[in-house]
């Protein structure tokens, strides 16, 4: 029964957040404002992580072809289609949901707290529709090209990583380029939406309805944190065997 009443108050969050606006102006500038925190924001440890993860598969890789017959070039191949389809959106959205998720439910839990959504009401502002909806629009629209930034960034890191342990650059190019299939783009990119869409709404839900003081807050925060991971594993298993 817990479980009915959180899922249909969450249901009926993202319904109210559908409402019309009444000043488009003010809900632009806050999608903007939303956009660049989440997209801008989270750019570096984005970037950082995924040159390390492009990194660490071609050297685990090139480990494992290490006695065998298996050609050098598959190792461009191999980095080239795990960041497409997994790596780059599964591992990206799991730091964003660490690291937006955490920062829109404590902004929304101190709003809560502090009684200024309920100073909001007052004024006649569709709270649900003002403070919610830009945060899940604004990741749906930069989340993807983060993620395109990592895909790119950790072919890089493959390649550096590469070169480092003496495989020619002409070598890794040729498996990189190799057996490329674009449908594997449309998965890395459905990912890409599915996720931002669950790490900013669950991470909306639990601040905008946080209850207690400083202490609630946290607890929020952890929970969307926690439950954003879960449902984006969740998410990403059942991608996978719908499309691939």
């Amino acid at each position: 029964m817990r479980f009915l009443f959180h899922f249909g108050r969450y249901i009926t969050m993202l319904f109210n957040m559908f409402s019309r606006p009444e000043r488009k102006t003010m809900y632009w500038r806050e999608l903007l404002r939303q956009m660049y925190e989440i997209g801008v924001g989270s750019l570096m440890i984005v970037a950082v992580i995924s040159v390390f993860i492009g990194a660490v598969t071609a050297v685990q890789f090139a480990y494992q072809l290490k006695d065998s017959f298996v050609p050098a070039y598959y190792i461009g191949f191999i980095v080239r289609s795990s960041m497409l389809i997994e790596l780059a959106p599964t591992f990206s959205c799991l730091v964003l949901a660490g690291k937006v998720g955490s920062n829109i439910a404590s902004e929304l839990g101190s709003m809560r707290i502090s009684e200024q959504i309920d100073a909001l009401q007052i004024m006649g502002v569709n709270t649900t529709s003002y403070l919610v909806a830009p945060k899940i629009l604004g990741a749906i629209i930069v989340v993807p090209l983060l993620i395109i930034i990592s895909a790119a960034l950790g072919m890089f890191g493959g390649l550096l990583a590469s070169m480092g342990n003496g495989l020619p650059f002409e070598t890794f190019m040729k498996g990189l380029l190799s057996w490329f299939v674009p449908f594997n783009v449309v998965v890395m990119l459905v990912k890409a939406v599915v996720f931002a869409f669950l790490l900013t709404s669950v991470a909306c839900y639990h601040g905008f309805y946080v209850e207690g003081g400083s202490l609630g807050v946290g607890k929020a925060s952890t929970r969307a944190v926690v439950q954003g991971c879960i449902l984006i594993l969740f998410a990403d298993y059942i991608i996978a065997q719908v499309m691939t």
